[in-house]
């Protein structure tokens, strides 16, 4: 497993956060190798691997979900394909197993309207603030990943136009910044980010936390959620959700989806156009409320056949009667 690891790691290039992802499904992989009282790889059959997954899905302490048991199955099949090409077993028991089936899962976006009020809730002149704006303001601006940001340095903000971001895989790409988020970078570098520096060791991180060293994830939860506590939103609003809206927010004015690829970072269409469905499904909604002839139409009352009128009596003048002489 320690190999594989490191296979991934150098020759595939994956990120430190996916070989550690990697690192935690292989152990629990292993430690339910061990409890089967398996002494070695080779002992592995398809029907293992079967009842692995059906593990996952049944055990006490935590059943997992679909997408997560997807998730470590995929690591499994990676780390027995390896095991076939490093010549460990002479079969890849792995390579049948289908994972279960995931239902389609919408991203959570924001309307442009709790956007604004999640950004306006960074509002003010005190360092946190400064350096929690210029945070959020990027995050729309890009739609960048959350690890992405937090590993920006001073030097990837190459001009006042774009901003340099390195993805999964180490793969870089260059990304515009708005307007919005240029000036709320700026303010912080000025006014921010020296008094910040200043705590801590030199470092050429971007974004730093109130000890002066580069701001972590898990800070930029924090500050996410902090914010959105503050600007009333309800339910979960996390990095990821800034990103969703960014891409939906796009696709909604008009941006071709494959630009929006781009800018996501996305290495297939596939995983952008996902997003499609969310504008497709806002469009239908505002198309059933607003036209007249989209609503489903009440069924008209049943009516029986209809009934004989029949004609109204002739009623004839009263008759004149004479004054009689007396």
């Amino acid at each position: 497993m320690d190999s594989y690891l490191r296979h991934v790691a150098i020759e595939r290039g994956l990120s430190t956060n996916t070989v550690s992802a990697y690192r935690r499904d292989l152990a629990i992989y292993s430690r339910w190798l061990g409890a089967e009282r398996l002494t070695g790889l080779a002992e592995v059959t398809s029907r293992h691997i079967s009842e692995y997954v059906r593990y996952l899905g049944s055990r006490e302490e935590s059943p997992l979900t679909p997408a997560s048991i997807a998730r470590i199955l995929s690591t499994v099949r990676g780390f027995h394909r390896f095991l076939l090409e490093e010549g460990v077993v002479e079969t890849d028991v792995a390579h049948e197993s289908k994972p279960p089936k995931l239902g389609t899962r919408l991203p959570k976006a924001i309307s442009i309207e709790q956007v604004t009020r999640l950004l306006a809730a960074t509002d003010g002149d005190e360092v946190a603030n400064l350096r929690d704006k210029a945070l959020l303001e990027l995050l729309y601006a890009t739609g960048a990943r959350v690890s992405e940001v937090v590993n920006l340095n001073v030097d990837d903000v190459l001009d006042p136009e774009v901003v340099r971001l390195t993805g999964k895989g180490d793969k870089q790409r260059i990304v515009p910044v708005g307007s919005y988020a240029r000036t709320a970078i700026d303010t912080f570098l000025v006014r921010g980010r020296p008094l910040l520096s200043a705590r801590g060791p030199a470092t050429p991180a971007l974004f730093l936390g109130l000890r002066g060293k580069r701001l972590s994830r898990q800070n930029a939860w924090l500050i996410i959620r902090a914010a959105a506590e503050r600007a009333g939103l309800e339910g979960h609003v996390s990095p990821h959700t800034l990103r969703h809206s960014f891409a939906t927010h796009l696709l909604e004015g008009g941006a071709d989806v494959r630009v929006v690829q781009e800018l996501l970072g996305h290495s297939s269409v596939a995983t952008t156009q996902i997003y499609t469905l969310v504008t497709a499904d806002t469009l239908r909604d505002m198309y059933t409320t607003a036209h007249p002839r989209a609503r489903v139409a009440r069924p008209a009352p049943l009516v029986g056949p209809p009934a004989v009128v029949e004609p109204p009596a002739v009623v004839e003048p009263p008759a004149v009667v004479e004054p009689v002489d007396g």
